[in-house]
């Protein structure tokens, strides 16, 4: 997926190695590093906690505080400990 150049270099400040190396505080950047980690989730899959927390935790450690504010921003939702994306852009090679 190619991005604005404006959101790559928000990304390439924030990710080493696809890796969160920092969460913005700025919520405008944030979500552009949300929609990010977004990614990683398959549209229309269902995921069970113990999986969320293993896909995100290849990209940073603080696997509880990523998935709250994929729930908060509403990249993900969550319902009955099951998570599924709901949220981000989308590449139309995936649809």
């Amino acid at each position: 997926m190619e991005r604005h150049p404006a959101e790559q270099a928000i990304l390439d400040r924030f990710f080493r190695e696809g890796r969160l190396v920092l969460m913005p505080t700025r919520r405008a950047k944030r979500l552009v590093v949300l929609d990010q980690v977004a990614q990683v989730f398959e549209l229309g899959r269902t995921y069970p906690e113990p999986e969320v927390n293993a896909l995100l935790a290849e990209v940073h450690p603080d696997v509880a505080a990523l998935r709250r504010y994929l729930v908060d921003e509403q990249f993900l939702t969550r319902e009955g400990g099951v998570y599924w994306r709901s949220g981000g852009t989308v590449d139309l090679d995936e649809v």
